[in-house]
């Protein structure tokens, strides 16, 4: 995985329709010198989206300089649910800056506490304190320290286990790496927390037995024991499908936590507001977690990231003592107040369940074409996945991926590079904003693109 996209200009077919427009080559030729100096001062690991110098985005569209403009099923990776610049959160941004307030450190400000306020009251019942950071790494590293801290508290320096689970993501810091086992993402780690450990995720399709069996199973063979445990942290959806484990699995888990005293904390930063056709995720499971850790699509814009939890959990260090130099950030809190009243008032979370259907009947549609080589797509509200593998095999095949997304891609629609443990993924994640119509066209063009990319007209 991680193939670089061509930048040399090529001749594509033009294209016109209501959401798409592909009128030059691309990339454009002028935006080339852009592409060419990222690539001599950045560091090659941000070389590997397809080459799109972005001009402006609006609602789901992204447009460059040069007239093209692309049907968005990126979403910023998972940022913009409120759809790209939306007229409500560019003004409250706007209205921030002129206020003169744009950074307050720990200071209190009014939009702060109006924010949090608001993410507890939307949050389930026993979950009101909230700590706002600016990344979904600093929330879920913040996670893995609460739960820690806490496992001491209740059992001593032995209760400091921390359950994550193969092939998971959250983030890319120290402790957020090794809590997520997506193959190859460990690799430059030497002093491996031996207190982390990664049970294998039930998805049912990668990992075939979903019993909850196989996480006590993988307590034991670390040698742990209930009491070791302090913490299990668990994407609502491996990012990498998406994939969602078995509803019986985690009201299994939720009880084993609870039995131990062992917190049980959701990575939401992907799955919350709106995008799974539930507000919150978790919710399709029945459960409520201890923490709650969520970013991207809390702003639908800015960097701003959450911890909610319970009071005896999130309150256990002083004061001073668990800050973050742009906490609550007034413009970034603006723009998420603004987000989250745009979902709630016009209801996209019901968006994004009513176009479910259409979405998972268009990929079973491709797979059904292709059952040798798509081997697995999933889909819950607006976020979905292809996952390709080598003919007749589970190996996965990140060549056929990246190629989809590259075909896609000079057809006017974007996508972000293949992502999943080893680059076998194309991931859907539209604007919740979409509709009907448009993701019907996108479907039809990522089937043509497939029926290429395997070698058809």
């Amino acid at each position: 995985m991680g193939k670089e996209f061509s930048i040399t200009p090529r001749q594509v077919p033009h294209v016109e329709t209501k959401y798409r427009r592909i009128a030059t080559p691309v990339p454009h030729p002028n935006s080339v010198p852009t592409l060419e100096k990222l690539r001599q001062i950045e560091p090659i690991s941000m070389r590997g989206q397809p080459p799109l110098v972005w001009d402006r985005a609006e609602d789901i569209f992204v447009y460059d300089k040069h007239g093209n403009k692309w049907l968005d099923w990126s979403c910023g990776v998972l940022v913009t649910n409120a759809g790209h610049g939306p007229a409500e959160i560019r003004q409250a941004i706007i209205d921030q800056v002129n206020s003169g307030l744009l950074h307050n450190y720990c200071f209190p400000s009014e939009e702060r506490a109006e924010l949090v306020e608001h993410l507890a009251n939307l949050a389930p019942e026993g979950l009101k304190k909230v700590f706002l950071l600016t990344t979904g790494s600093e929330a879920t590293e913040c996670a893995i320290k609460l739960a820690r801290a806490h496992g001491i508290k209740k059992g001593g320096k032995k209760k400091i286990g921390i359950v994550g689970y193969e092939r998971g993501f959250h983030g890319r810091t120290l402790g957020a790496q090794q809590a997520g086992g997506m193959a190859g993402q460990k690799s430059w780690i030497v002093n491996e927390d031996p207190a982390i450990l990664n049970a294998p995720f039930p998805d049912g399709y990668w990992q075939e037995d979903t019993s909850f069996d196989t996480f006590l199973a993988a307590i034991e063979q670390r040698g742990l024991k209930p009491e070791n445990i302090a913490g299990v942290l668990m994407e609502t959806y491996q990012g990498v499908g998406p994939d969602f484990a078995p509803v019986e699995y985690v009201q299994r888990m939720a009880e084993w936590c609870k039995q131990h005293d062992v917190v049980l904390v959701f990575d939401e930063v992907q799955a919350g507001f709106g995008r799974t056709g539930k507000f919150w995720g978790f919710e399709h499971y029945g459960v409520a977690p201890d923490i709650i850790c969520c970013g991207k699509g809390i702003s639908s814009s800015l960097p701003l990231s959450a911890v909610l939890g319970r009071e005896a959990i999130m309150d256990q260090f002083p004061p001073g003592s668990m800050t973050s130099t742009h906490t609550g950030n007034p413009v970034c809190c603006a723009a998420a107040l603004a987000n989250i009243k745009k979902i709630l008032k016009e209801n996209l979370t019901a968006n994004a369940a009513r176009l479910e259907p259409i979405l998972l009947g268009g990929l079973k549609k491709i797979q059904s074409k292709y059952p040798k080589v798509i081997g697995h797509v999933t889909a819950r509200g607006l976020v979905a996945g292809m996952q390709t593998v080598k003919p007749g095999t589970k190996e996965p095949d990140h060549d056929l991926a990246h190629s989809i997304v590259e075909r896609c891609f000079h057809k006017g629609l974007l996508f972000f590079c293949p992502v999943g443990s080893w680059g076998q993924t194309v991931k859907i994640s539209p604007p919740l904003t979409i509709p009907q119509e448009a993701l019907e066209e996108g479907l039809a063009v990522l089937a043509e693109a497939t029926d290429q990319a395997l070698g058809g007209p």
